[in-house]
């Protein structure tokens, strides 16, 4: 194997031309396209990124929103309660209070017409003691008449007041 210089110097010269021809008409461009797409590639990352903390952030307000709502749904429902129990406790007092008002009459009546029983008894016993009197006096009766009188008398008012 020789070695030429001639060859080696046409060999290098026209890798040279070779080389700036491809880097004008090749290299440039394909650099300059890779160098575009390297950019577009980036931008859509940053918009990747920028819609993923955007969607974080609206999925933390999502949460919060959410949290809020059922605190507040919380405090419906235990307001709701509290107040059915507070009707509940009013319910019940006032039907205590109707009970002892209805009581109050109910003995109140009872007290009533128990004089009234009693008022009429008492009439009633005057009269028949006067009727008595009346009649022991019409008669003059020994003990054992005496007592045959008041029997049939208890017995006469046993009579009327069935």
């Amino acid at each position: 194997m020789t070695f030429n210089l001639v060859n080696f110097l046409v060999t290098i010269i026209s890798f040279i031309v070779l080389y700036l021809l491809l880097n004008k008409y090749a290299f440039g461009p394909l650099f300059g396209m890779m160098e575009k797409r390297r950019e577009y590639v980036q931008s859509e990352i940053q918009k990747a990124e920028a819609s993923r903390a955007e969607s974080q952030k609206f999925l933390d307000d999502q949460k919060a929103a959410l949290d809020t709502a059922r605190k507040e749904a919380f405090g419906i429902v235990e307001q709701a309660r509290q107040s059915s129990n507070r009707q509940a406790e009013e319910i019940i007092h006032s039907a205590r209070t109707e009970a002892t008002r209805v009581k109050e009459e109910a003995v109140q009546q009872i007290e009533s017409e128990k004089n009234k029983a009693i008022s009429a008894l008492r009439s009633e016993v005057s009269d028949m003691s006067v009727r008595i009197a009346s009649k022991i006096i019409e008669k003059e009766v020994d003990p054992s008449a005496q007592k045959k009188l008041v029997d049939d008398y208890l017995k006469e008012i046993g009579d009327n007041q069935s």
